[in-house]
């Protein structure tokens, strides 16, 4: 009898346990315009992981969007990056963020101490590692992507290119020193001189950019599987 009943929970665990394997992957993705760019035409970065990791996206991501808003109601709407976070049995986060900050935020006067409330040298403090270790506290794993960089074919944003540079390379800091956090780096995606990963704004990406983004960032799930 004993025999008996320990096989049929062994079975049930098992049973349970390939369940559990087969349900889809659940993923949440943050951020600013880089990744709602396109989405009129299906093929803003969202939609293109849905396609690249065959399950369905949901995407909190809003355009504008930047850490250090402050009003209450727009910023809980999601306009506020750390707010668009939604819990729930998250498989991985995809974020970016931080860009709108230090374009629209410091105005090319106070960018220093704008990087720094985002994210400290040693990405342990600010607003991007408070929002990354919210995630992980759900055991969520989280993708952090970078953007794009200008082709150098007189985009707006040309001049933002070495701090932007510094936020990246703090936000790599931060990811070495939790396994359950990758950064994604997009500064070698755009060839010099090549415009087609741009929308004519030369600042968002085109739909070849967010597919080329979304490819990279379902490589880095694939490979932590």
């Amino acid at each position: 009898m004993k025999l008996r009943i320990a096989f049929w929970g062994m079975a049930l665990c098992l049973f349970s346990t390939a369940l559990t394997a087969n349900e889809p992957m659940r993923v949440l993705v943050m951020g600013d315009s880089f990744m709602t760019t396109n989405a009129a035409a299906g093929q803003a970065v969202p939609h293109q992981l849905e396609r690249g990791l065959g399950v369905k996206i949901r995407s909190q991501a809003i355009m504008g969007a930047r850490f250090g808003y402050n009003l209450p109601i727009t910023g809980a709407l999601g306009m506020n990056i750390a707010k668009q976070y939604r819990a729930g049995d998250w498989d991985w986060v995809v974020m970016n963020g931080g860009g709108n900050d230090l374009w629209m935020g410091c105005g090319c006067t106070r960018c220093k101490r704008r990087l720094n409330r985002l994210i400290s040298p040693d990405g342990r403090k600010g607003s991007i590692p408070a929002t990354v270790a919210r995630a992980r506290a759900s055991g969520a794993r989280v993708i952090y992507v970078g953007y794009l960089r200008s082709p150098g074919l007189g985009s707006p944003i040309e001049h933002c290119k070495k701090v932007g540079d510094a936020l990246e390379a703090r936000i790599a800091v931060m990811a070495k020193q939790d396994p359950g956090v990758s950064f994604v780096s997009l500064a070698d995606m755009v060839p010099h001189g090549d415009a087609s990963f741009h929308a004519l704004d030369m600042i968002h990406p085109s739909p070849k950019g967010s597919a080329a983004a979304a490819k990279r960032v379902v490589a880095a799930i694939r490979g932590a599987q």
